[in-house]
């Protein structure tokens, strides 16, 4: 989620405000470690937010079919 905020150059608060969700609730699906974890409906209000946005998610192992340039994480080498 961070990165596809980066991405789009939005703080948190434009998140909430683009999904309909609160900031509390986009800081709690931000502050894990790995797989975001939230209520299904809010992590769907996130994703739609992402893609009309212009955010593709691409899934482990998937291909983008977007034909766009992106970054995806290989295997973390740099763990904070």
């Amino acid at each position: 989620m961070r990165a596809a905020r980066a991405l789009l150059g939005i703080d948190q608060k434009t998140l909430a405000e683009l999904s309909g969700l609160s900031v509390p609730t986009i800081q709690r699906m931000e502050s894990g470690t790995g797989t975001v974890r939230g209520v299904v409906d809010s992590l769907t209000k996130v994703v739609e937010a992402f893609e009309r946005s212009g955010i593709e998610l691409i899934g482990e192992g998937a291909q983008s079919t977007g034909g766009g340039r992106g970054v995806r994480l290989k295997s973390p080498a740099y763990k904070p």
